[in-house]
């Protein structure tokens, strides 16, 4: 399920790919980011996410790690071998991402975020994907 929201206020226009099983947070982050006046776009699965992609390229992606058939992992990797240039934060509520996963995702450009993310939080996840500095998982990176 794909759904467009209008951005209402005047800041340039961004759009957020929300990529998400969970359609609670799917509406919840696309609620929030609205109301921060960016267009966002939706997508329940990994597939549909690629498909969106194709059609609609987004100006940052925010990304379930956690998803049946395809993960967040198996979609970065698609993702990368197509497009190197859009920034992605993969966003969990899987507490406990082995070193191995964690070094691949960074390593795919992908940063990472804990569920929940509170409006402030989301803001600046986004806002850092789109023109400031990486944002800050809270993970160690891993040499």
């Amino acid at each position: 399920m794909v759904e467009m929201f209008t951005a209402t206020s005047a800041t340039p226009p961004f759009t957020v790919l929300v990529i998400d099983d969970d359609e609670v947070a799917v509406e919840q982050f696309g609620r929030m980011l609205r109301g921060e006046g960016y267009l966002v776009r939706t997508a329940l699965d990994a597939e549909t996410g690629l498909a969106e992609i194709k059609t609609h390229r987004p100006s940052a992606i925010l990304l379930d790690l956690r998803m049946p058939l395809v993960d967040g992992l198996g979609f970065l990797q698609r993702l990368r071998a197509v497009d190197s240039g859009i920034p992605v934060t993969i966003v969990t509520g899987d507490y406990f991402i082995d070193d191995e996963t964690a070094t691949t995702l960074r390593s795919l450009g992908a940063e990472i975020q804990f569920k929940p993310l509170w409006l402030e939080d989301l803001s600046m996840v986004v806002h850092a994907m789109l023109d400031g500095p990486p944002v800050s998982s809270g993970l160690a990176a891993t040499t």
